[in-house]
């Protein structure tokens, strides 16, 4: 049973007995009836005095939303600063500010100031992404009304209304609403008159809800969703229609809404993939770098070498190992995927998102308003012998001017008479929409606004309809009777001939009644059939039955229409809901958006398995989630959130996998639900627009929010807004994300295989008792030409084919897996040792002072360019997807070219970088040792082409 625990201080009682003790309460106000409710308040009807308001407010606090928990300023510096890639950056610039002391070259200061000013970059922006959460907050309080009309005691004694701000409510205090009216605080019913409120952005529901007094009795249970609590009002909703009187019963952070921040609040956002494989890199290398020294250093010694200098060979060997351009080339790679992902209708409010779409594997989904198009649409009209599927016709969208033109027609003449009753008994307008004057617009309830437009599809408008058959009288829809009655005469039956049959009898007026199809056929006592008026028996009524579970089970909302000839006009228009004579029933549905299905079939082609989860009925989530292939069309199992509070974290986690559909959940079940997903192994996209929808898009590994129907709240606690609020945008998104993902690995597998080549060179130097081939300034250069530009373009490589084919990568699989470990041990070690080979060759040929060094350092800068190249596909040769797929790497790569060419022959670039001139034959040497990594990485992708081609000896390193 859900519980909200309070302490509230008793107010004097009417007849002036000293206040009871401060009272501790465990309460389910739905299954508390209004008189309970208010004893247990200790208020009246008639309000709270002042003193008893200044009391309360005193033990209960301001109505509004307290921030709480976030982390101070300091810790959040700390845990970015202490960050293991951030730590290696700092090592680095260490090394590089040592190296400046040693050797006072001034070059080294200005890589020690780069490499801390890309650590600065990275903490600010890790600083900045913490404060996501309070941005949230800040959303949530701006959802309060600002005045409320309330009922209190003046300090005459008589009960008196007033406008006070939101903020001073307290439980207890007797709140007036009326329709436009943003509800406070959570309250209790006392008196409805037509109350209904839009309860979307918190319980998922698509239609304002009914409100009412009434108890939720025993038979209910403790554990009744929120979307079910017909007595209830909740905070930040709002009033859409009628009228009613209300009891405060719980404000601040013990509201529902409150709940929501507290969840915000209390999750704790999941790490990127990205950032914890980049985090395991950059301890990889730490390590790596610590190893590699030591053993330099040890070998040195053990050759008689002098320390000092065996640690400057290791201090150089360390640059070499350390890739400077990594962080900076990552920002840069993610920042331009945002702004591609914008371009397709995708907002990143964080980079690392972008990566992260490209390895979901689960995408949960609201349904009203994300995968459906949040507007109601009737698609069956349904009488006695006929049904007829009218949703093609409603999905189309005819401009005004076309309504007075019959455009389509009706097969039975009791559907036109059943669509025009239902347009004339409504209470919902029907306009030229005002930013889009050839459309339609409905202003008022969307299920009378659906059936009105339907009726203009047919020719029925309304304003004609009303102008031939004006309403004298109504009996509002009521949740008691779950009934409309409108009385209406005829001032022109030649407008709609159709609606002559009903005025046959010379009757001055006739009722038309609009309902539940339960209620309004078990009020009715004969049918319209064929143009005559016949006796309801029983085998129509369960041919009616029938028809009406068959829609509802498809998940529709059924409404039945009948009608009453009246010959004087009655005292109360209530009385005439008897006797009605039946004409049919109105299917209609939140039809799905036409793009989301293909959306969904290229999720499942992906490898990516959407979920849906909703705050609406069970019936229709599941129809909706099997057109859209998200539920298989026969079976699909679905659990509400009565089923979830009784099951337990493990039982959950052991079917969340197989269950598609979870309907009338509340925010603490998408939690959960989430939740259940990761430790599963999942990584989780979860879409949304509602304010119920914060916590898990908080929690997931992405939220994604609607841009255009989202709430404030859900947007900032949200990774991606969507500007479109289109599902196909995610897959898209998706798309990019596993373009740029793909690119990072590219560049993770180029830039890594570079460096592991140059320290195994400058490592075998060293044990073959050479000296080292490069200068630190050289190795910095090298790594910054190689490293930099075409590193970067390598980033923006267009989308592979087959992206979307493929499965994610899983969260735990490394940067290394699919074949990039082995490529960079192979890769890396032909590196080295046609680099060493030329170093070799040429140190034996020329000594220690010739041209050796230059040659090395021109075959591995080089050679790296090849390298670029070659990785551009995971697959395809170069010479299959060309030069011109990505322009600005071949530039990079000519650019570098030059640039190194000019510091071999220019003779100042010479005695900055110490090089030497080399000969024609000395330069054809080099450049022909540096295709040799070219030709071995394509040869590599050639054997995985082959081992595509046959799945029965593909290994499963494929890249």
């Amino acid at each position: 049973m859900t519980t909200v625990t309070k302490t509230i201080l008793s107010q004097p009682s009417l007849n002036g007995s000293v206040p009871t003790d401060a009272v501790t309460f465990a309460r389910d106000w739905h299954a508390q009836d209004a008189d309970e409710a208010l004893r247990v308040l200790d208020a009246s009807r008639e309000g709270l005095s002042e003193a008893e308001v200044a009391r309360r407010r005193a033990e209960s606090g301001p109505n509004e939303l307290v921030e709480r928990g976030l982390k101070s300023p300091w810790q959040i510096l700390w845990e970015q600063a202490t960050a293991v890639m951030i730590l290696v950056l700092v090592g680095a610039a260490m090394i590089k500010a040592f190296v400046a002391i040693q050797k006072n070259e001034p070059r080294e200061w200005i890589d020690a100031g780069a490499i801390m000013a890309i650590v600065v970059l990275n903490i600010a922006l890790g600083v900045f992404q913490e404060y996501r959460a309070e941005k949230a907050m800040a959303a949530l309080k701006r959802m309060s009304a600002p005045l409320v009309r309330v009922r209190r005691l003046a300090g005459d004694g008589q009960s008196r209304v007033f406008d006070v701000p939101s903020r001073e409510l307290v439980p207890g205090d007797i709140v007036l609403f009326e329709a436009g009216n943003v509800v406070p605080a959570d309250c209790r019913v006392l008196e409805a008159a037509n109350l209904r409120a839009q309860e979307a952005s918190l319980t998922g529901e698509s239609l304002p809800s009914d409100k009412n007094s009434l108890v939720l009795g025993s038979a209910s249970g403790g554990d009744v969703p929120l979307g079910d609590r017909a007595n209830t009002l909740f905070m930040g909703t709002a009033i859409s229609y009628g009228r009613g009187v209300a009891v405060v019963v719980e404000t601040g952070m013990s509201t529902q809404l409150g709940r929501i921040a507290e969840l915000i609040q209390g999750v704790e956002g999941e790490k990127t993939p990205l950032q914890r494989r980049i985090q395991g890199l950059g301890l990889m290398l730490a390590l790596a770098v610590v190893l590699i020294v030591s053993l330099m250093f040890a070998l040195g010694v053990a050759q008689g070498r002098a320390p000092l200098q065996m640690f400057l060979a290791g201090v150089a060997v360390a640059v070499a190992a350390i890739p400077e351009g990594l962080p900076a080339v990552m920002t840069i790679t993610l920042a331009l995927g945002a702004q591609r992902m914008l371009k397709r209708g995708a907002l990143i409010r964080t980079l690392p998102a972008v990566e992260t779409l490209g390895s979901v594997t689960t995408i949960c989904t609201d349904k009203t308003g994300t995968l459906t198009e949040n507007k109601m649409r009737v698609v069956v009209l349904d009488v006695a012998g006929h049904s007829t599927d009218i949703s093609e016709t409603c999905r189309r969208g005819h401009p005004m001017r076309d309504a007075d033109e019959a455009t389509e027609a009706l097969p039975a003449n009791e559907q036109t008479i059943l669509l025009a009753m239902g347009a004339l008994c409504n209470d919902a307008l029907l306009q030229s929409h005002p930013e889009q004057p050839t459309e339609w617009a409905t202003i008022g309830d969307p299920t009378e606004g659906a059936i009105l437009v339907a009726a203009a599809h047919f020719a029925l408008p309304k304003s004609r309809l009303e102008a031939a058959f004006p309403r004298v009288a109504e009996a509002p829809f009521s949740s008691e009777r779950k009934r409309m009655t409108t009385l209406h005469r005829a001032a022109d039956l030649t407008a709609t001939p159709a609606l002559q049959v009903l005025w046959a009898e010379e009757n001055e007026l006739v009722a038309f009644v609009k309902g539940s199809a339960d209620g309004v056929l078990e009020h009715s006592e004969r049918m319209l059939m064929d143009g005559a008026v016949l006796p309801l028996d029983e085998a129509a009524r369960t041919r009616i039955r029938a028809a009406n579970d068959a829609l509802a089970q498809q998940g529709l909302r059924v409404l039945g229409v009948a009608y009453r000839a009246v010959f004087e006009f009655p005292d109360d228009v209530e009385t005439l809901e008897d006797n009605l004579i039946f004409v049919g029933l109105l299917g209609m549905i939140d039809p799905p958006r036409p793009e989301v299905r293909e959306a969904v079939e290229k999720c499942l082609l992906a490898g990516i398995r959407p979920v849906m989860i909703t705050g609406d009925h069970p019936l229709t989530a599941l129809e909706i989630a099997r057109q859209l292939k998200i539920a298989p069309r026969e079976g699909g199992e679905v659990l509400t959130g009565s089923d979830l509070s009784r099951l337990t974290t493990q039982e959950l986690e052991a079917v969340v996998e197989r269950v598609p559909v979870y309907a009338r959940v509340s925010p603490e079940h998408k939690l959960r639900i989430v939740e259940a997903l990761q430790k599963r192994g999942q990584v989780v996209a979860m879409t949304g627009d509602g304010v119920n929808d914060a916590p898990a898009l908080r929690r997931a590994n992405i939220g994604v929010a609607m841009g255009i129907a989202g709430t404030d709240v859900s947007k900032e606690a949200a990774d991606m807004v969507l500007t479109d609020d289109n599902f196909a945008t995610i897959v898209r998104a998706v798309e990019e994300g596993r373009t740029i993902y793909d690119n990072v690995r590219k560049f993770v597998k180029y830039i890594v295989t570079s460096n592991s080549a140059e320290v195994t060179v400058m490592f075998l130097t060293a044990a073959f008792g050479m000296p080292l081939p490069m200068t630190t300034l050289q190795i910095l250069w090298m790594n910054l030409v190689t490293d930099g530009v075409p590193g970067l373009a390598l980033g923006l490589e267009p989308t592979e084919r087959g992206a979307m084919t493929r499965a994610p990568f899983a969260p735990g699989e490394s940067l290394f897996s699919r074949g990039i470990g082995r490529h960079i041990v192979v890769i890396g070690l032909i590196l080295a040792l046609s680099c060493f080979g030329v170093g070799l060759w040429a140190y034996q040929k020329w000594g220690a002072a010739g041209p050796w060094g230059t040659m090395v350092f021109m075959t591995l800068t080089v050679s790296q360019l090849g390298h670029a190249m070659a990785v551009r596909s995971n697959r395809e040769s170069l010479f299959a997807t060309g030069l011109r797929g990505n322009p600005l790497l071949l530039w990079a790569v000519l650019t570098t070219l030059a640039l190194q060419l000019g510091v071999v022959y220019l003779p100042p670039l010479q005695a900055l970088f110490s090089t030497q001139a080399l000969g024609a034959s000395q330069l054809a040497i080099c450049l022909a040792a540096s295709t040799i990594v070219f030709w071995a990485v394509e040869i590599e992708k050639w054997l995985l082409r082959r081992a595509d081609q046959n799945p029965s000896k593909a290994q499963p390193v494929a890249l």
